[in-house]
């Protein structure tokens, strides 16, 4: 009975170290399976970072290269260096010898391109008109912010749509080439108030005055105006009095930059535009002409001042195309 019970407790250790061994085995599975979830871990999150810093460089670098391809609208920085007048010789010679009717002659753009030329970067260019001329005017100004203002609303956004490059505005004229005479008797009657030669024409009720561009537009120191719109071929079409107008309170107003604006009247051999010409930037002021451009250069002038012309001329419109 002895040895039985010897037996039997020999047995019961023997089972417990049985029972024992298991739990150890286990026991260390365990820790070696944390150990590979912790590497695991670290090897997925420092693969996902390597994917995402690469993604992001390249989007970044994309983007940038997409910034520097891109140029804001209406205008691109002054760093770039000049067209060589070779390029700027053939641009004139292919414009001038378009098929259009209505384009310039190497004559008419040429006067205004040796302007541009020789503007300090970046020149502000402020054209009113959507011509055969427009992307010639935006090329030659390539360092410079360039503007176009139009009649039409449809043919403004249809030229943005066409030509992103382009920034042109729509303007709505209220005047008719057949008031010219009295539109110019109410400017003189107005000259100390509303229609004084320098205004911010934002704020301006005169009638001769263009108060509906965009706000920046005012805020811009023009250096060359080419007023070649709206047309003004029969009695009620708006003719160029509130542009040119406008484009002479535009240089006299300017705040800063060049004192001095180039001004150039298209279609200048009709007789309602040298005559508002003539009235708003002044035969003394005129450098340049020939049958269908003319060449003013205007002087910014103190806010007190109230005349636009030191000899005024003698209104005439007698031609009325």
């Amino acid at each position: 009975m002895k040895n039985n019970n010897n037996t039997n407790n020999n047995n019961n250790n023997n089972t417990k170290l049985i029972l024992l061994h298991p739990y150890i085995l286990k026991q260390g599975n365990s820790n070696r399976l944390w150990l590979l979830a912790f590497v695991s871990f670290f090897t997925v999150a420092f693969l996902l970072t390597l994917i995402y810093t690469r993604d992001s460089t390249t989007t970044t670098a994309a983007a940038a290269a997409s910034s520097a391809a891109i140029p804001t609208a209406g205008f691109s920085g002054g760093g770039g260096s000049p067209l060589p007048n070779t390029v700027i010789n053939t641009l004139l010679h292919y414009a001038s010898r378009s098929n259009d009717t209505f384009k310039m002659s190497f004559g008419e753009l040429k006067p205004i391109a040796d302007v541009l030329r020789k503007c300090s970067p970046p020149c502000n260019l402020l054209v009113f008109g959507l011509t055969h001329e427009t992307l010639l005017w935006k090329a030659l100004n390539h360092n410079g912010r360039t503007v176009f203002i139009d009649e039409n609303r449809y043919y403004a956004a249809y030229y943005e749509q066409l030509h992103p490059e382009i920034d042109a505005y729509d303007v709505q004229y209220t005047t008719k080439a057949s008031e010219t005479r009295e539109l110019i008797a109410l400017a003189r009657d107005q000259i100390r108030n509303e229609c004084r030669p320098v205004q911010n024409l934002l704020f301006s009720d005169c009638r001769l005055g263009l108060n509906d561009l965009p706000n920046h537009v005012y805020d811009v120191d023009w250096d060359v105006i080419l007023v070649d719109g709206p047309r003004g071929d029969w009695a009620d079409a708006p003719g160029r009095i509130q542009p040119i107008f406008t484009a002479g309170v535009l240089a006299r107003s300017k705040k800063g930059g060049n004192p001095k604006t180039h001004v150039f009247v298209h279609d200048f051999r009709k007789g309602l535009e040298r005559v508002c010409g003539d009235e708003f930037l002044c035969r003394e002021n005129l450098v340049e002409s020939s049958d269908l451009l003319g060449h003013y250069v205007v002087e910014r002038m103190d806010q007190n001042s109230f005349q636009f012309c030191r000899n005024q001329t003698v209104v005439s419109t007698s031609s009325s195309s």
